[in-house]
C-alpha cells in the first residue's frame, strides 16, 4: 500500500489500510462500559419539548436553535455543526473552567518524514493537551469520510502531547494514549476511542507499516428509527438516548 505525507483532512479508508488499522463498532454496554446509560444532565424540558420556543431556560432555547442551524447544511458552505457541538459540551459539563473548547484547531502531523497538519473541526484542550476531537461528516459538500480524518486528528494529537511532555514539561512521554473522539453528521453522533501508540504514531512519521494492528471502537447510539438517523439526528424524543451516551462519553475526557 502507498504511503504518503498526506495532511490529516486528507485521509481516507486507503491510509487506515496503509497504516494497519481498522474500527470495530460496539454496542452500549462493550463501548462505554455501564449498564443502563446514566440519565442525561439536561432539564426535563430538553427531553420533553421538539421546538425551541417551548423552552423556559435561555441555554435550552439556544441548543434547540443551534440544532436547528445544525441540521440544515447549506451546500458547498460550512455548516452550523460546529457552532452546535461547541454549545453542547459547554450544557453537558465537557468544559469546565480548566478546559477549553476550540474551533479549527491546528495540529501538526509527522508523516513520511515530512511535517504536515490535522485540523479538526473542534476539540477540547487542557493545558494545551488534546483530550476529545470532534469531525464533521461534510460529504454534503465534499466526498470524505470524517472518520479516517478523526484518526488522523488522534495521531497528530498524540505526536503533539508527547513533544510538549518531552521538550517543555521535561517529562517522559507516554507509550500509549486512547483519545475520545466524535463524529457529526448534523446532531447524529457516532463516539469512538482511539488507541494510539508509539509504534503507530512512529510508524505514520516514517512512512511504514506497523506490525501490531490497531483497533478503534466505535458506536452508533441505538435509535428506535435507525433509517432516519439522518434526517432526524436528535429529533424528537431520541434526544435523551443521545444525550446519555453523551453523558457515559464523559468518563473517557481525562
Amino acid at each position: 500500500l502507498l504511503r504518503t505525507a498526506k495532511s490529516g483532512n486528507d485521509w481516507g479508508p486507503s491510509e487506515l489500510h496503509a497504516y494497519n488499522i481498522r474500527v470495530e463498532f460496539q454496542d452500549a454496554i462493550a463501548f462505554f462500559g455501564v449498564n443502563p446509560l446514566p440519565h442525561p444532565a439536561v432539564a426535563d424540558e430538553v427531553l420533553h419539548n421538539l421546538a425551541a420556543t417551548d423552552m423556559v431556560d435561555d441555554n435550552n432555547y439556544k441548543l434547540l436553535r443551534y440544532m436547528d442551524f445544525a441540521m440544515d447544511p447549506v451546500p458547498a458552505q460550512e455548516s452550523a455543526v460546529d457552532g452546535f457541538v461547541v454549545f453542547l459540551l459547554s450544557l453537558l459539563g465537557y468544559v469546565p473552567r480548566e478546559k477549553m473548547a476550540r474551533a479549527r484547531t491546528d495540529i501538526p502531523l509527522l508523516i513520511c518524514g515530512e511535517s504536515r497538519h490535522a485540523t479538526t473541526d473542534v476539540c477540547i484542550v487542557y493545558a494545551d493537551d488534546n483530550l476529545l476531537l470532534v469531525q464533521e461528516d461534510k460529504r454534503h459538500k465534499e466526498p470524505k469520510d470524517p472518520e479516517p480524518q478523526l484518526i488522523a486528528e488522534a495521531i497528530a494529537a498524540f505526536q503533539s502531547n508527547n513533544a510538549r511532555r518531552t521538550h517543555v514539561l521535561g517529562q517522559n512521554p507516554i507509550p500509549v494514549e486512547t483519545i475520545p473522539g466524535i463524529t457529526l453528521k448534523g446532531s447524529s453522533p457516532i463516539f469512538y476511542k482511539i488507541p494510539i501508540t508509539t509504534e503507530l504514531a512512529e510508524s505514520v512519521a516514517l512512512g511504514l507499516y506497523p506490525a501490531a494492528p490497531t483497533i478503534v471502537y466505535a458506536h452508533l447510539p441505538k435509535l428506535p428509527r435507525p433509517a432516519r438517523r439522518l434526517s432526524e439526528g436528535m429529533r424528537p424524543l431520541d434526544i435523551a438516548i443521545i444525550l446519555s451516551c453523551y453523558e457515559a462519553f464523559k468518563i473517557f475526557i481525562n
